[in-house]
């Protein structure tokens, strides 16, 4: 394998990013969440948390680059409706927010990839093609995630 300097890396997945973002996107235009549904809004939210991968509402905040307190009550709601699991962790005035197979069905229907569309893309490469794509997609949204904000340069 070639070495891939940082600039031609950056270069690949800005290139990369809007060629599987148009060939799969779709809308979703939900305002609020309810029970069966969830607005674009919370939907970016949970779209940061994972199911199995604790993350506090500081982090999370950090990581989207708003105040805990606008997300405090946001999250509440996700919770309320089941989209969202919080857990207490060491330090009992933080939480670790988790979250739940409802969460997931949500991030899922209310994606910008269609997942119809998406598996037609995914399908065009083999097995072992597959899983270096879905891990290099997932190392680079842990960096991401990691980073602290969203706008962050290193």
């Amino acid at each position: 394998m070639s070495f891939l300097s940082i600039d031609r890396a950056i270069e690949r997945v800005q290139f990369a990013y809007p060629q599987i973002y148009y060939a799969c996107h779709t809308r979703h235009e939900r305002r609020r969440s309810t029970v069966e549904h969830v607005s674009t809004r919370d939907s970016e939210i949970l779209v940061h948390l994972d199911r199995r991968v604790p993350m506090t509402l500081s982090e999370l905040a950090a990581h989207m680059d708003l105040a805990a307190s606008t997300l405090s009550e946001a999250v509440s709601h996700l919770e309320a409706h089941g989209y969202v699991h919080k857990a207490p962790v060491r330090d009992r005035r933080r939480v670790a927010l988790l979250l739940t197979p409802k969460g997931v069905s949500a991030v899922r229907a209310a994606s910008v990839l269609e997942g119809s569309r998406l598996k037609t893309m995914l399908m065009r490469l083999n097995a072992g093609e597959r899983r270096r794509a879905i891990e290099g997609l997932a190392l680079l949204a842990d960096a991401c995630r990691r980073s602290g904000k969203r706008s962050a340069t290193a």
